[in-house]
């Protein structure tokens, strides 16, 4: 299963709304009491936006794919649907990475012409870690590793 990191649990996230809408309080109060009749709306429109970023920031760690693969079949299943993207014979499965192999831009499963990027979503680092870790399940999965284990 492969998700985003979420740097910040949701009450940290409704914490630092909090902390962002006092002082644009503040601030629209203090220019109302001056005479501008606007600032206060302007604060609740700034306010709107942020909420809103901060929401879909807050959805975009909900993203997934999932990984099955047994000695017959690798499956890559992708959120919000939870749909079939790529269905292969582990053994005709390849894995590239493209880029800086110890910092991957993009991973990448191909098998009988067709290719699905995984992981877009995880750091460099993680991505250079799926694939090692998907190159040695693959080989065992495929019968391609057993040889150098015994």
């Amino acid at each position: 299963m492969l998700r985003p990191r979420r740097i910040l649990t949701s009450r940290q996230f409704f914490v630092l709304f909090a902390l962002i809408a006092l002082p644009v309080a503040a601030v629209a109060g203090y220019s109302l009491a001056l005479g501008n009749a606007f600032a206060p709306w302007f604060a609740l429109l700034d306010l709107a936006i942020v909420a809103v970023a901060l929401r879909w920031v807050w959805r975009s760690g909900d993203r997934y794919e999932r990984i099955v693969l047994d000695g017959r079949c690798l499956e890559v299943h992708a959120s919000p649907s939870d749909a079939t993207v790529f269905k292969a014979h582990p053994y005709w499965v390849r894995v590239s990475a493209e880029g800086d192999i110890k910092a991957p831009d993009r991973v990448l499963l191909g098998s009988q012409g067709r290719t699905v990027e995984i992981g877009s979503f995880l750091a460099p680092d993680e991505r250079s870690e799926l694939v090692a870790r998907l190159r040695s399940v693959l080989a065992i999965a495929s019968g391609r590793g057993q040889a150098n284990e015994h």
